[in-house]
């Protein structure tokens, strides 16, 4: 599902400080992100880990993976307004392979036989026609986003054709449903990750998870798939975020030895569903 926008809905110290290039609204996000942190702790932490226990990995692999298999159209038709034929032809490749062969997308055949995930999405779009820059935004009940990016979730409930079908062909309450499974699916992963661990023993977890987002949205921007832009990524993205903090701000951010290889998501947290 692409970006790293459940995070906010991660645990973790909110201090404030002097305004950050990119992020004017600061003051603002940091409140943001204590609601968030709030319901995370009190709802979705809970949820997803029960999640996790009563369901075997195995069938949670799957099914994140045909949440993210219907993401490819939109990621070809994306591609295609980018200028770039050769990733839209590898996502529709993708989806075609995987929605027979990989029985509606729950086994990733498209990947194992070379053809690797090439996501893309309004945001993206955007930024390739000439928003490259955009303000950091932490919205309720979703995450961090930026204005550009924020305002590609909202168009791609209208345009996304996998969200035209739910739309079309689902019922409120159904519909409803599965994006709050979309929520869930997206915290699992996290989990997974090892996210929890690197931000909860963060000195400053909002800085940490703003720096991961915006490394992770540029090196999607800049398709650079072999990193943190992937899937498997999150937890990459969160370890070079503490980096690129330095000693003063990460200095007793230091994880557990082992939190940061803990096993990864097979396919990233459908965007917009999810915590894009």
């Amino acid at each position: 599902m692409k970006l790293l926008p459940a995070l906010v809905l991660l645990a973790g110290c909110a201090t404030t400080g002097p305004k950050t290039p990119g992020d004017p609204y600061e003051g603002i996000n940091r409140k943001m992100w204590n609601l968030d942190r709030g319901l995370d702790k009190a709802v979705l932490r809970p949820v997803a880990k029960g999640y996790i226990t009563v369901m075997p990995h195995p069938i949670r692999h799957g099914l994140s993976n045909m949440l993210s298999n219907v993401s490819e159209p939109f990621s070809f038709i994306n591609g295609m307004l980018q200028g770039k034929p050769k990733r839209a032809l590898n996502s529709l490749g993708r989806f075609v392979i995987n929605t027979t062969v990989g029985i509606g997308g729950f086994m990733d055949v498209a990947g194992r036989n070379g053809y690797k995930p090439t996501p893309e999405d309004l945001g993206q779009t955007f930024a390739v026609w000439g928003a490259k820059k955009s303000t950091y935004l932490v919205l309720p009940f979703y995450g961090p986003t930026t204005i550009r990016d924020g305002l590609g979730t909202v168009a791609a409930q209208w345009v996304d054709p996998y969200r035209i079908v739910v739309r079309k062909e689902l019922s409120f309450w159904p519909a409803a449903g599965l994006t709050a499974f979309e929520f869930v699916d997206a915290r699992a992963n996290l989990i997974d990750s090892g996210a929890d661990a690197l931000l909860d023993s963060s000195a400053d977890s909002y800085a940490v998870a703003r720096s991961a987002y915006l490394q992770h949205r540029q090196a999607q921007i800049e398709d650079r798939d072999g990193d943190s832009a992937n899937s498997g990524g999150d937890d990459a993205a969160l370890n070079a975020a503490l980096d690129d903090l330095g000693p003063t701000d990460a200095g007793n951010s230091a994880a557990p030895a082992d939190a940061g290889n803990a096993a990864t998501p097979a396919s990233p947290p459908p965007q917009g569903g999810t915590p894009q």
